[in-house]
């Protein structure tokens, strides 16, 4: 059982990998297959919008399916997408494999996240999640500063020669010690959109996309905004990633800790509030490298803080679909990953600047701010509460 999870995590970790390895290599990747470094951009927004629509599409398409075999179906597609990232000859190759991969991405993580579930008494459960995740979000700890560093040393398509190899590794293990897992019932798709008639819940999902498109705006190009502005080679580039990504960590605990202390809406606006303050400042911190360091820990931190606070807020505001809004957040999350690289890539491409990134992501983030103040203070009336019954059927 032991093993089994660990798989699992491993196979969300390198999800999480392709997903998020891009960003440390724009430039690298732009310049190798001749394009402006605003396009090479637009892979994490192909991977993330394909991502954020086929996670709940391809789990209701497949939901009669046997889900050991559904798990190795997808991990084969996506050693395919990553060695065609590898091989690609040209960006248009290459923005093909991040379609394969996000789909196929998408199925792996559900399916790992479900699989963990329901192979461990219901008593472990949470933790099993909290497991899962921490594989997730260790892609950013370990995984993207290294391969900052495996790339300027290599270059960057051996980051997705390993990453197929790791998946492959991945299937194997998967086969031989994964029984047949078969199909649970679940609550009908339609029924589940229904959900967010509830302006509350729907606001959430709306602040967590905001939050997400003002982040991405700056962190899809951080490495142009680290080189240009900050002045830094691959070494510290890496070290500044790893930076992020252990503030990212103790960002999830931090929420959680606030959320318990002084409540959920409070923690909301505290979070997403201090989130936009470091992507205003940071371009003036050149010279100012201490000043530096506590805005990355402050919006590393932030980024992943504001994840416990609105799964709480979910819960307590519409607890009889709690489990389908978590789903629905994640793609919200993910269409705000897609929306802020977009918009990053026009601004650099406007601006010539990367500073520029940091400024229009903090006023994007401030309309989250306002959408927050909004859904957490609103009070909708009973015809408009959203809530939906417990029916459901054999999918």
């Amino acid at each position: 059982m032991k093993i089994k999870v660990l798989v699992l995590t491993i196979a969300a970790f390198t999800v999480g990998l392709v997903e998020l390895i891009i960003g440390g290599v724009l430039p690298q990747i732009a310049g190798d297959l001749g394009v402006p470094v605003s396009t090479a951009g637009q892979l994490i927004t192909a991977y993330a919008l394909v991502y954020a629509i086929s996670g709940p599409v391809l789990i209701a398409l497949t939901s009669k399916a046997e889900r050991r075999k559904l798990y190795l179906w997808s991990l084969v597609v996506f050693v395919l997408g990553s060695l065609l990232a590898f091989w690609s000859p040209s960006f248009g190759v290459l923005l093909i494999s991040r379609f394969v991969t996000a789909a196929s991405g998408s199925l792996i993580t559900t399916l790992s996240l479900t699989i963990a579930v329901r192979s461990v008494p219901e008593k472990f459960r949470a933790r099993v999640l909290g497991v899962i995740s921490m594989g997730m979000s260790s892609a950013i700890v370990l995984g993207l500063p290294l391969g900052v560093l495996a790339a300027d040393r290599f270059g960057w398509r051996v980051l997705f020669l390993f990453i197929a190899v790791f998946a492959l590794l991945t299937l194997l293990v998967v086969y031989k010690l994964m029984t047949p897992i078969e199909p649970q019932h679940v609550m009908p798709l339609r029924q589940q959109l229904t959900s967010l008639k509830n302006i509350r819940v729907a606001g959430a999902h709306v602040v967590t996309l905001l939050m997400m498109a003002g982040h991405y705006t700056l962190y899809a190009y951080f490495t142009p905004f680290l080189e240009s502005i900050m002045h830094m080679g691959a070494s510290w580039i890496s070290i500044v990633y790893f930076f992020f990504g252990a503030s990212a960590v103790a960002g999830g605990m931090i929420g959680g800790i606030l959320s318990d202390t002084i409540g959920v809406k409070r923690s909301i606006l505290i979070i997403v509030g201090v989130f936009s303050l470091p992507l205003f400042i940071l371009p003036f911190t050149a010279s100012l490298f201490p000043l530096f360091a506590v805005l990355i820990f402050i919006w590393g931190a932030s980024s992943w803080a504001l994840a416990p606070a609105q799964q709480s807020y979910l819960i307590e505001t519409a607890p009889e679909t709690s489990e389908i809004q978590q789903s629905f957040n994640f793609s919200a999350l993910h269409a705000g990953i897609a929306a802020g690289s977009a918009i990053g890539g026009i601004v650099i491409h406007r601006t010539s600047s990367a500073a520029y990134n940091a400024w229009f992501g903090g006023v994007i983030v401030m309309l989250a701010f306002v959408a927050a103040l909004y859904t957490l203070y609103h009070k909708p009336s009973l015809r408009h509460s959203g809530k939906v019954g417990h029916e459901s059927v054999d999918l």
